[in-house]
């Protein structure tokens, strides 16, 4: 049974998230524009405060195994549902969604819950909305973690036309089969699948990305049918739709110097390379690759990943982040 909460706005049913393995968190809502936004606030309120942000077509359960780890060390983590997937509203219409939609609400989250002091983490489209988050208020954030994810930018002419041209290119890759994406993943391969497909089968895509068998209910849970997906299957496809206006979050970035890590996965066939772009344009950042993952990290190495960033936290004290940001 659909959940239409309001026109062409759907709600996953609360039944279809009951009894997941290794998921005891309390759900937390807030109401931002027309959208139920969902999210996790877990660890001591008084904790210096993490912020992780998933990309497509998970949700905050990709954190169950890094959430306790932080906890017990004493921070606060915040883990939402972007719109359109977990236990987030649902857009019915793919052009429902758009890159500055995300950015948007995850922006006015952060203002609502008034985070300061944040430690940031975004793999996959967590990087791309989060690290625009982070340069559109940068004073709220004292560190970024990023991992298997980019902020794809251009200035000028490729900048104009930069978006029409990889549409041109998906048009081009055309519509392919699940097992051809497996034969040969690439970005724009998958762009061209998740574009065009009927209805995206998240729990195999899951699984061929490296998930477990055993949690495929989890990542299936959200989408009862088609009509919820329409989030899963727009998102890839709008990667390169805000080069100019990523562009400008860049020379946010690269005018700041506060601790900055790359911590990409030495097996990643959708971001694998775009580390260097942080790199080249983050003079200053530290680099550490998390061997033996794939593109989810936080599911092939959740508690690896999480050992790393609290290494980094300890390297970087918040109080001297914090003067840092005060010098600037």
């Amino acid at each position: 049974m659909s959940e239409e909460v309001s026109p062409g706005i759907y709600r996953t049913p609360e039944a279809r998230f009951d009894g997941l393995q290794d998921y005891p968190f309390a759900s937390h809502y807030l109401q931002i524009g027309k959208y139920r936004v969902h999210y996790l606030d877990e660890g001591p309120a008084g904790g210096e405060t993490l912020l992780l942000l998933h990309g497509e077509p998970t949700w905050s359960y990709l954190y169950r195994k890094m959430i306790p780890v932080f906890t017990a060390a004493g921070y606060r983590v915040i883990a939402p549902d972007l719109v359109g997937f977990g236990k987030s509203d649902k857009p019915a219409g793919k052009g429902d969604y758009s890159y500055p939609l995300q950015v948007d609400v995850m922006l006015q989250l952060v203002h609502q819950l008034d985070l300061q002091s944040v430690t940031f983490f975004g793999q996959d489209w967590g990087g791309l909305i989060g690290l625009r988050v982070v340069a559109a208020e940068p004073q709220r954030f004292s560190r970024v973690v990023v991992s298997n994810t980019g902020l794809p930018s251009a200035s000028g002419v490729r900048g104009w036309i930069g978006y029409s041209l990889f549409k041109l290119a998906v048009w081009r890759q055309g519509e392919l089969t699940l097992e051809a994406l497996r034969e040969k993943t690439t970005f724009l391969r998958w762009a061209a699948y998740s574009h065009y497909v009927d209805d995206l089968p998240i729990g195999e895509l899951m699984q061929f990305m490296g998930a477990d068998k055993a949690v495929r209910q989890a990542y299936e849970a959200p989408f009862p049918d088609v009509r919820y997906k329409a989030g899963a299957m727009a998102m890839p496809y709008l990667v390169p739709s805000q080069l100019r206006e990523n562009e400008s979050a860049w020379e946010v970035l690269e005018s700041w110097d506060k601790p900055f890590l790359v911590a990409f996965t030495d097996s990643d066939p959708i971001t694998r390379g775009l580390d260097k772009e942080f790199m080249k344009r983050l003079p200053n950042a530290e680099q550490v690759t998390v061997k033996g993952a794939g593109h989810f990290v936080q599911e092939d190495a959740g508690e690896q990943l999480a050992a790393i960033m609290l290494d980094f936290m300890a390297r970087h004290p918040l109080q001297a982040a914090r003067a840092q940001a005060a010098d600037e």
